[in-house]
């Protein structure tokens, strides 16, 4: 398996003049940091990829050990076209793949590690919550997902930006990113390969752990508090 971190973006919400995955911490980490630290309690870190675009040079330099892939077009693409680089790239394996500003437990991956042992792809979900301006879900009567997007009515939680492709599903996927417009999301690939690959994609909920994606100055405020150490 392959990991992924989507850390191109400019992340101008959080107005930051680095990029968003270098934000400091109250823990005297850094979101990315806190990520590869994580990460590598549970898989090998020399199989994490990092898309880059803006700044990539301090990124790069912070984090030596992980392998770079570059989206030039990081200032007019979004997560689906971050995304496509890094997975042509990493033909027909599983990846597990996550946004470059999700703060979280390290321990909610062995609720994930089944899923992916079982090379099953899902969506990581908080229940607890259904934000409107959050990515949603809703489910067919499989149990599966069906949408997947920010304008879900009536969604059952929230997407929380951490997910996972077997390697069964990952050319399909592949090819409906190829679909996507430069701004969409990743979550249109995944809609995308549902509706016309008849694609599974499981909701795994990860409620009990603390786990968050950082836009907002108050969104870093609530990590802080939660995330001390």
């Amino acid at each position: 398996m392959k990991i992924i971190i989507l850390a191109a973006g400019i992340g101008s919400r959080l107005g930051n003049p680095f990029p968003k995955p270098l934000t400091p911490l109250s823990n005297g980490k850094t979101i990315m940091g806190m990520q590869v630290e994580n990460l590598g309690k549970h898989f090998d870190v020399n199989n994490i990829y990092t898309v880059v675009g803006f700044k990539k040079d301090l990124i790069m330099e912070k984090f030596p050990e992980v392998t770079y892939i570059y989206n030039p077009f990081f200032d007019r693409t979004n997560t689906a076209k971050s995304l496509l680089k890094a997975l042509v790239k990493i033909k027909n394996e599983s990846v597990l793949w996550l946004n470059g500003d999700v703060v979280f437990d390290d321990a909610l991956l062995n609720i994930l590690k089944p899923f992916i042992t079982k090379d099953v792809s899902f969506v990581s979900v908080n229940t607890s919550r259904v934000a409107e301006e959050e990515v949603k879900y809703t489910l067919k009567e499989d149990g599966f997902i069906n949408e997947l997007s920010k304008t879900v009515k009536n969604g059952l939680g929230e997407a929380v930006g951490i997910n996972f492709i077997s390697s069964k599903d990952n050319q399909a996927f592949v090819n409906r990113l190829e679909e996507c417009d430069d701004n969409d999301y990743f979550e249109k690939g995944i809609e995308l390969a549902i509706k016309k690959d008849n694609l599974n994609i499981a909701a795994i909920d990860i409620s009990a752990f603390n786990c968050m994606e950082v836009d907002f100055r108050e969104d870093l405020e609530n990590a802080n508090n939660i995330f001390r150490k």
